[in-house]
């Protein structure tokens, strides 16, 4: 099959945290569908290489690989980042999916360790590996950086405060390096998912009070799943893609206009 310029990656390698499953693995899985080799990580070994094997299976090709790291620890991303390196030579798309959320109710409630916890992990740990993959795309004048957001970035919670303005803070992360690796041809997104159907978030959608508030008022009245994420993720590391550079894409069924 060959597959249009626009949305073709073959040749790409593209590094996925928060991969072996959800949102993450469905964007690996569609990255190598259309032609990029796929590194999933997350910190356990055994949810990755059966990530890796359901990716190959479905694609017919050794296209996904398996590294885990840790995301809170600075030295287990370098380990990936160099490991990614020494097996592919270059990373030409960077997703930074990986994320935590330890709690769940109002914001006077969250202990420092929690609060810090998600501070890290959604902000800290993605401007870290950005720094680690960065440089060389500079170099080569040529390189996609996706971080997922959430749409919690973009309005008040009453239940997930300290994780919606870890999002929001990434929208500015990525404002700020398209603004700086812009002049070398290194794009960075943000992508914000609405409500989707993952383990991530069975908390919101598994209560069916939440899910009725969260999908009644949204224009498609349903909640989202991966693959309705991943199509934007290839659609930012691919030709489609070139000239978008500091923006949040928004994926959530309407619910934000509504």
């Amino acid at each position: 099959m060959t597959l249009p310029a626009l949305f073709d990656l073959t040749g790409q390698t593209a590094l996925i945290t928060g991969s072996s499953r959800g949102i993450g693995k469905a964007i690996a899985h569609r990255m190598a569908e259309h032609g990029a080799n796929v590194v999933v990580s997350s910190r356990k070994a055994d949810a990755c290489e059966a990530a890796v094997a359901e990716i190959n299976a479905a694609v017919g090709r050794e296209a996904a690989v398996s590294i885990p790291a840790n995301i809170a620890d600075k030295a287990s991303l370098q380990a990936l980042v160099g490991a990614t390196i020494a097996r592919f030579g270059k990373i030409d798309a960077l997703v930074c999916n990986a994320a935590s959320n330890p709690y769940f109710g109002p914001q006077e409630g969250i202990t420092d360790d929690q609060f810090t916890k998600i501070l890290q992990n959604n902000i800290v740990s993605n401007h870290w590996i950005v720094t680690m993959v960065a440089p060389a795309m500079r170099a080569r004048k040529d390189g996609s950086i996706t971080i997922i957001s959430s749409v919690g970035g973009l309005k008040a919670s009453t239940v997930i405060g300290a994780y919606c303005i870890s999002k929001a803070a990434d929208m500015q992360l990525a404002r700020n390096l398209a603004a700086e690796f812009g002049p070398d041809n290194v794009r960075v997104n943000c992508i914000a998912p609405g409500l989707i159907k993952t383990d991530f978030a069975k908390a919101l959608w598994d209560n069916p009070e939440i899910l009725k508030a969260s999908t009644s008022g949204a224009p498609l009245r349903r909640i989202g799943v991966p693959d309705e994420i991943a199509g934007m993720a290839v659609l930012l590391a691919g030709k489609a893609g070139g000239f978008a550079t500091g923006q949040c894409f928004v994926i959530d069924g309407g619910a934000t206009i509504a």
